[in-house]
């Protein structure tokens, strides 16, 4: 039985929905904003997190989802899902917005399926959480590294998760190489329309593999970067092309290591699949974040607790993405109390 299956067949009843807006400054100077959607049913409640980038996206949404109401089981209601525009009330400004919302809403149904059977998801796919190592992820906006030294102040054994840019200098190379912390480096070479953009650059890309056993994340293939990237396929990993098998069959090569970011795949169905697939296949795995403000960080960092305990996890605790660092922070990796309830975890 695959791990969808243990799932699929889950009863479902959903007699009321609701949503609630958040919203929260971080470190990348912007103001995050995100939708907790909840299923209601049964005296309990389901609940699953939006992280949808735009704001607007948010403000315009005036539907009550009244068509979500009724008994499913939570295979038919994925189905239907994927069958019912999202953003009945303006198209959103990007595609794979589509995919947030349906993992939001998915994500709050099989937590009520799971409440509404007295199970979790751990019990339905018999697998134990385990202590979860992560990551902090920080910009560093003209190469500065003082962000990385202030977190390092405050625990010497953090490691790190950074998006090199052509803004970093030799000095920026040489410091972050003296800590030896830093496991992950994210050139987002495959964002398109985004604020942290960056495009492929060899001398970049040169010294972000010199940076000695830290995995590269989303190095653009062009035809003046594939040899450097191929002969490093070990070390490199991907992130925003992965939204299910179809998109792994389309990579440059197969990969070596995957970042695990739920809300990408959309469906519950895919990303397991994609997980089943990666750890059957030997590839490495990670969980990833996307400032998440509500129960979306829980639920990423259970499932990297399921899954993929000793990676890199960008799943810290969300007051590591605050504009102020915090005299006392929770520190890696995060304890692993029982998942007993639906997707909650702790």
């Amino acid at each position: 039985m695959s791990l969808y299956d243990a799932l699929a067949d889950l009863p479902l009843v959903i007699e009321g929905t609701g949503r609630e807006r958040n919203a929260r400054d971080t470190s990348s100077d912007f103001e995050r904003v995100t939708t907790t959607f909840s299923l209601h049913g049964r005296g309990l409640a389901g609940r699953g997190e939006d992280v949808t980038y735009d704001a607007d996206e948010h403000d315009a949404l005036d539907t009550d989802f009244a068509d979500l109401e009724g008994e499913w089981t939570f295979d038919g209601f994925s189905a239907h899902l994927a069958t019912r525009d999202l953003f009945p009330d303006t198209d959103p400004e990007r595609e794979d917005f589509r995919h947030y919302r349906r993992w939001a809403l998915e994500s709050a149904a099989l937590d009520l399926a799971l409440k509404q059977s007295k199970t979790s998801l751990s019990d339905v796919l018999e697998r134990e959480t385990s202590p979860v190592r992560f990551v902090a992820s920080t910009r560093l906006p003209e190469g500065d590294t003082s962000r990385v030294e202030r977190f390092l102040d405050v625990d010497e054994t953090l490691e790190f998760k950074l998006d090199p840019t052509d803004e970093w200098t030799e000095d920026t190379f040489r410091t972050l190489e003296e800590t030896t912390a830093v496991r992950v480096l994210d050139l987002k070479g495959y964002y398109e329309g985004t604020d942290v953009d960056q495009e492929p650059d060899l001398d970049l890309y040169e010294r972000v593999f010199d940076v000695p056993g830290a995995v590269v994340e989303d190095p653009a293939v062009t035809e003046e970067t594939r040899s450097l990237v191929k002969a490093n396929r070990g070390r490199v990993s991907w992130d925003a092309p992965v939204t299910g098998l179809d998109s792994i069959d389309e990579l440059p090569f197969e990969p070596a290591w995957l970042n695990v970011k739920p809300s990408r795949f959309g469906s519950v169905q895919s990303l397991l699949d994609t997980v089943e697939w990666a750890l059957e296949n030997d590839v490495e795995l990670y969980g990833g974040g996307q400032f998440e403000l509500d129960v979306g960080r829980t639920h990423v960092q259970l499932l990297a607790a399921l899954f993929y305990p000793d990676g890199p996890n960008d799943v810290a605790p969300p007051m590591y993405n605050d504009p102020s660092i915090p005299e006392h922070l929770p520190p890696s990796p995060l304890s692993a109390p029982a998942n007993t309830r639906g997707l909650e975890w702790g």
